[in-house]
């Protein structure tokens, strides 16, 4: 597994890669800037949680390690890495569907909340790294 060394960082394919799900003391950092925005980012092997400008983006319990974080206007796309199974929220279009892809399968298609938020669980215990997609449905 690829723990992120350094909590937060740009990749030179455009995206982040965030999160050390190993450590046993909470870290963070913050002011981080990455094509124009700011990120912030705590993380510890229970919790890990991103802010993009002030706003929320990304959290998971137990924390997690987020490889190539991509977020368009069609959605977002990462790999997590965890030792454990993972409740990710997401913060995206508010009231808004999308269809959810976990490992190449399809888990259908879910709805944000009014405040943008989408919840889903990943199986990592045993497997280590999955791909999560999400593509905002017309």
């Amino acid at each position: 597994m690829a723990v992120v060394e350094e909590l937060l960082r740009s990749e030179s394919n455009g995206t982040i890669s965030f999160g050390n799900h190993q450590l046993a003391q909470k870290a963070k950092k913050e002011d981080y800037e990455h094509e124009g925005d700011m990120y912030k980012v705590k993380t510890f092997h229970a919790m890990t949680k991103l802010e993009k400008n002030g706003l929320f983006l990304y959290e998971s319990v137990p924390g997690t390690s987020v490889l190539n974080f991509s977020e368009s206007a069609e959605g977002v796309s990462f790999t997590v890495e965890g030792e454990q199974d993972a409740q990710i929220t997401i913060g995206l279009e508010d009231d808004s569907e999308y269809q959810v892809v976990v490992a190449g399968e399809s888990i259908g298609t879910m709805k944000t909340n009014l405040s943008g938020k989408l919840n889903l669980s990943v199986e990592l215990e045993g497997i280590g790294e999955v791909e999560v997609k999400l593509v905002k449905q017309a």
